[in-house]
């Protein structure tokens, strides 16, 4: 009796998450840049060994620079360039609380330049500490106050803290400054749905879809979110070609398999659906809420005991991750 009862509690919130929305875990811009080799040619280094460190840094091998970093900044610990750079390896091989103590020891010295200061306020937002970026954001903001990328990033954590109105706000700011902000039209779209103004929430979707499809680097979470609304009102035949188009953006994004899935089981393609769903478990081993489905479509197809095998992958995913939620 107990295990069905905790088994019906895990299908409502498997359910429940099917239609939620989906934000992009934070994450820095691809162009976003941590490292500045101009600190390295200010540090007093000896030729030889600034010669050795900016081959490391040159070739990718964090580890090795930040080996020689430490040991540098140990001979001159008051030396704010060699903790920059030191912050910035860290950021690199995603020693983030590593990264932000460098950094602030380095403000000690000297203050912060722009991109130091960003790289410590995304340090504290991959930690979740949302409460020690906001201040180094709006010193961003104050700095550069035409820089939308740092009125995004405040309006996001407004959105993560729950504030919705002010996340609207903030982003309309940064998409003033940048009209053709990704990121910045689908943030805007998440916090219109949050909300309940769903019309502003499409619109804004649509425009990130648009810019998405004309951007170099494309990001499968506009289409995505846009497919989600849509699904959730019951619009599939509109969603469905979204989530096809978020996986021919990025073929490994689980989350697009999953979704596309779920739509295809909507539509009675059983084996597709399967397909998909078994796909976004095996990209991502982690994510619960692929193996619920299988668990309902196997069960249906008379696969009993790959069932519940999906089905106990599912509750144990969830108890370990604890999550009350849907996916991130």
């Amino acid at each position: 009796m107990r295990r069905e009862a905790s088994v019906s509690a895990a299908c409502v919130v498997a359910l429940a998450a099917m239609t939620a929305a989906a934000q992009e875990p934070p994450r820095p811009d691809p162009g976003f840049a941590p490292l500045d080799a101009r600190d390295l040619d200010a540090a007093a280094l000896a030729v030889d060994r600034r010669a050795l460190i900016a081959q490391a840094l040159a070739g990718g091998a964090y580890e090795q620079a930040q080996a020689m970093l430490v040991e540098e900044a140990k001979r001159n610990p008051r030396s704010p360039e060699l903790l920059r750079l030191l912050g910035g390896v860290r950021f690199m091989q995603r020693e983030y609380f590593g990264a932000a103590i460098a950094f602030k020891k380095a403000e000690v010295l000297a203050p912060l330049d722009e991109r130091s200061r960003f790289t410590l306020a995304m340090s504290y937002v991959v930690l979740g500490r949302r409460d020690w970026a906001r201040p180094e954001l709006q010193k961003l903001s104050q700095t550069a106050p035409r820089n939308a990328l740092y009125r995004y990033w405040s309006a996001r954590l407004d959105y993560d803290d729950g504030q919705y109105a002010a996340a609207v706000s903030g982003l309309l700011q940064a998409i003033a400054l940048d009209p053709r902000f990704v990121k910045g039209h689908d943030n805007l779209g998440l916090s219109y749905e949050a909300l309940g103004r769903q019309d502003e929430a499409i619109r804004s979707y649509q425009e990130a879809v648009r810019l998405n499809r004309e951007a170099t680097s494309r990001s499968p979470w506009p289409p995505l979110n846009l497919g989600l609304l849509l699904a959730r009102l019951d619009r599939l035949p509109e969603a469905e070609p979204l989530f096809r188009e978020a996986v021919r953006i990025d073929p490994r994004f689980a989350q697009g398999h999953y979704r596309l899935g779920v739509a295809l089981e909507k539509k009675g393609q059983a084996d597709e659906a399967v397909k998909e769903l078994e796909e976004a478990a095996r990209l991502d081993p982690s994510y619960p809420e692929p193996y619920y489905a299988l668990a309902r479509l196997y069960r249906r197809g008379g696969s009993v005991e790959r069932a519940d095998r999906a089905l106990e992958r599912f509750l144990a995913l969830k108890k370990e991750k604890g999550q009350a939620g849907g996916p991130r």
